[in-house]
């Protein structure tokens, strides 16, 4: 698996920074936790690592690699295994929380029996098994931040950006997510997890604290 590394990453918005030449190390096998508060550029932060942006709405400077390799655009992140768990989850209303993990895994080429595997386990991973048939507009904001983390984990990134993901759960899905997410650590997967959640944070290799788009390391691994 591979790791992310980060380097002089600075995001700016119309000239507003929210994120100051940061460097991140995330090795494959761990998940590092970014926190603050709201507008501190934790999502400029991980929109930015999976070059997610757009040219049109936000300046962005720095390199990204992957394994080694440099990644200049969208297209390369999703080459490389990277995957962004928007905070606002990026799910279709009219398609159903199956249908929605199916969709990802058929567009890499993913054979339909496999997609189908794989689907079942992922919704399983974060408790939405019973729910596969739902409508997306159908089921509560935490079931959609749910399937859209199911959905990545079906893809089986090499590299998971994840957006405040838990931050609609209860606490017993809220464990569900938190595991899966360092299930996938395990596997190899280099994870970074953005969020607010004071206790999301303390169980991982490392915290980077933003503030108004500085950041501090506040414990490393």
């Amino acid at each position: 698996m591979s790791g992310l590394d980060a380097t002089g990453l600075s995001v700016s918005w119309r000239g507003t920074i929210a994120v100051r030449l940061l460097d991140l190390t995330v090795p494959a096998g761990s998940v590092v936790a970014v926190t603050g508060p709201s507008g501190a550029g934790k999502s400029s932060l991980l929109w930015a690592l999976a070059r997610a942006l757009r040219p049109a709405v936000a300046t962005v400077t720095g390199t990204v690699r992957v394994g080694g390799a440099a990644v200049a655009d969208r297209d390369e992140a999703a080459r490389c295994g990277m995957v962004l768990v928007p905070q606002r989850n990026g799910l279709t209303a009219s398609l159903t929380a199956h249908e929605s993990v199916l969709v990802s895994l058929l567009a890499i080429g993913v054979t339909a029996p496999e997609a189908a595997r794989r689907v079942e386990e992922a919704l399983g991973r974060v408790g939405l098994t019973g729910s596969e048939h739902h409508l997306v507009d159908q089921l509560s904001g935490g079931q959609q931040q749910r399937v859209a983390m199911a959905r990545a984990l079906a893809l089986r990134p090499e590299v998971l950006l994840a957006d405040e993901s838990t931050s609609e759960l209860d606490a017993g899905n809220r464990g569900m997510v938190l595991a899966a997410l360092h299930e996938e650590a395990a596997r190899g997967a280099a994870v970074v997890l953005a969020t607010h959640d004071p206790e999301a944070a303390a169980d991982t290799a490392a915290v980077l604290a933003l503030d108004a788009g500085t950041a501090t390391w506040e414990r490393t691994a």
